[in-house]
């Protein structure tokens, strides 16, 4: 079977379950101890520190005798990421900043910076699962570009980590980034990968003080209502509620997959919508952005399965979720092949670029690919109009 990129009448990826709930409760539980500072607990810091400051200063300034990147690094203090400007801005300052080391850099081993500059994606290296294998190459990895996941709201309220959702902690995640990223040469210890979980679940990793409030089991933050015409028309694409044919099915249009507290999961409308058995929650969707590949990444063959009866050839600049879980998706499901995390809503204005290649520069762009996705996968049926794109545009800049 070759398979390209499967297409339904809604080409929308449908996710695995999300992370267990003990982990959740366990990251509220933390979230005001590791702010003030308060425990009594010690890791390998020193008696004089407190862990705050010691989560701080090993996230901001230690380097594990790496290539100089710090966490502080590819996650700044404002965004939790990196954008083309941040990047342009500090190229000028300082052409030798570690962001432009190794896997910054053109070629993976330090020279040339126009790819940061102009995309400020990183080169991945992703394993290769043992049914899947490269049609043009023996290599048991597979190189690809991505953007750099915002740290903003997700460590205290997102358990699916990592753009293909490869990590399940915050301390494996920070332990990867660490080896693979700042090529360290000292092995950080347990103890300090805890304190740089807890560093992320502090006040200055959220977008806004409701979302702190929700991390500590308050409320889910409501729409803002908007104060603009545009603004509330823009608030109707945001809306849980069911798919209405007669309006073209735009009330609600992208809170199938916008929903819940971060707005990064599908809503309890998905089915209806999509046709197919989406569980409310779901965290992994193909929106087609390999399929468009805006980026103009180059394009390889994956064989999966090979030799058997499930044998499948895709064809893709990075098959996203697949190459976690090395599944092809069946002609109802939708969670792996082309498929990435569901990106969240709250504090958007101030992530780009977006998409998994950060292939929309602007929240324009964004507007503009969806348009291009509802043509596509409807043949026209659903059609957003330059008003449409505007208005949500002006609410999304609204969300925080």
């Amino acid at each position: 079977m070759k398979v390209r990129h499967r297409i339904s009448v809604f080409t929308v990826v449908v996710c695995a379950t999300v992370m267990a709930a003990s982990l959740a409760g366990q990251r509220r539980s933390e979230l005001k101890p590791s702010q003030e500072g308060k425990s009594n607990q010690q890791g390998d810091e020193g008696n004089n520190e407190d862990r705050f400051a010691a989560g701080r200063r090993l996230f901001e300034r230690e380097t594990f005798g790496g290539n100089g990147r710090t966490c502080l690094t590819c996650h700044s203090s404002k965004t939790g990421t990196v954008s083309p400007k941040d990047a342009q801005a500090r190229f000028l300052a300082n052409p030798h900043d570690p962001l432009f080391a190794h896997d910054g850099s053109d070629d993976g081993k330090g020279n040339g910076a126009t790819r940061m500059l102009a995309d400020a994606t990183i080169l991945m290296t992703i394993p290769l699962p043992p049914n899947v294998r490269l049609g043009d190459s023996s290599d048991r990895f597979v190189v690809v570009k991505r953007g750099i996941p915002t740290t903003l709201n997700t460590p205290a309220l997102d358990p699916a980590l990592m753009l293909d959702g490869r990590q399940p902690t915050l301390e494996l995640q920070a332990n990867g980034a660490i080896h693979d990223h700042a090529q360290a040469t000292i092995e950080p210890t347990l103890p300090q990968l805890e304190l740089i979980r807890q560093f992320q679940l502090t006040d200055a990793f959220f977008s806004s003080a409701a979302l702190r409030d929700a991390a500590l089991g308050g409320p889910r933050p409501k729409l803002p209502r908007g104060n603009t015409a545009s603004e509330r028309r823009g608030r109707r694409f945001f809306e849980d509620v069911p798919p209405n044919p007669a309006e073209g099915f735009k009330p609600g249009l992208c809170a199938h997959c916008h929903s819940g507290t971060l707005m990064d999961q599908t809503s309890e409308f998905a089915p209806q919508f999509f046709g197919v058995p989406v569980k409310t929650g779901t965290r992994f969707q193909n929106v087609l952005v390999s399929f468009f590949n805006q980026a103009n990444n180059p394009v390889r063959e994956f064989i999966f399965n090979e030799g058997t009866a499930n044998e499948a050839h895709v064809f893709s600049p990075d098959p996203g979720r697949a190459l976690i879980t090395g599944v092809v998706d069946g002609p109802t499901t939708f969670e792996n092949v082309d498929a990435f995390k569901i990106s969240q809503l709250r504090g958007i204005r101030h992530t780009a670029p977006y998409f998994h290649d950060n292939s929309a520069k602007t929240l324009e762009d964004v507007a503009a690919h969806y348009t291009r996705f509802f043509k596509f996968v409807t043949g026209g049926f659903i059609a957003l109009t330059p008003q449409d794109e505007a208005d949500i545009v002006a609410f999304l800049k609204l969300l925080d």
